[in-house]
């Protein structure tokens, strides 16, 4: 029997599904909208996977407009998100959660395969940047740090493109790790290990 983590699997972990739902979190947005982000993607191709979404449950159409005598769809997040509940999250097994992971990562490289096939790229000035910190938190501490950067980013998920705006991809990866062997995780005062070509946010750039 197929479990519903199955099903979502199946549906969202596609990468260009991907790159929808990442399109359409925090706002609302058009066919129109959707084609400017995903030039890449021939239009048939995006409409099929736009409409295998919506059939899924993880995209809405929230809005029908007329444009010039045809319908202008608006799409948005279901108020559940597309994302799994705690329940899936909490039953999934370590290789559902690897597999998972993996389409996550493959995302984000083909994400930096095609900022770097452009014409000019300059890290510097484009913003670019990716790195490994490790933050030594208590439970109270990491909660109070998460609240902070929920409350940093998410008014700006609202955010619609316009010309004074670059789409960037803010990409965050959170998960224990083990302490170096012989020292105190609680103490250890040496820099974080770090690794990319300039400072910046955990993450990439360039959201569709």
């Amino acid at each position: 029997m197929t479990s519903s983590a199955d099903r979502w699997a199946e549906l969202a972990l596609h990468p260009v599904r991907i790159r929808i739902l990442r399109s359409v979190a925090g706002a609302r947005r058009t066919t129109r909208d959707l084609v400017n982000a995903l030039p890449d993607v021939p239009q048939a191709t995006l409409y099929r996977h736009v409409a295998a979404l919506v059939a899924g449950g993880l995209l809405d159409v929230v809005e029908e407009r007329k444009v010039r005598g045809t319908v202008e769809r608006v799409y948005a997040l279901p108020a559940h998100g597309a994302a799994l509940g705690p329940t899936e999250l909490a039953d999934a097994s370590a290789e559902d959660h690897a597999r998972w992971f993996t389409a996550f990562v493959s995302s984000l490289l083909a994400e930096f395969s095609r900022y770097l096939s452009r014409d000019r790229i300059d890290l510097v000035a484009d913003g670019v940047g990716y790195q490994q910190v490790v933050l030594h938190l208590s439970d109270e501490e990491f909660a109070e740090f998460a609240a902070e950067l929920a409350g940093v980013i998410a008014p700006r998920l609202a955010n619609r493109p316009g010309p004074d705006r670059v789409a960037r991809l803010l990409a965050t990866v959170l998960m224990p790790v083990d302490p170096a062997p012989g020292s105190d995780s609680a103490a250890t005062t040496a820099p974080p290990p770090t690794a990319g070509p300039v400072p910046g946010p955990p993450g990439d750039a360039d959201q569709s």
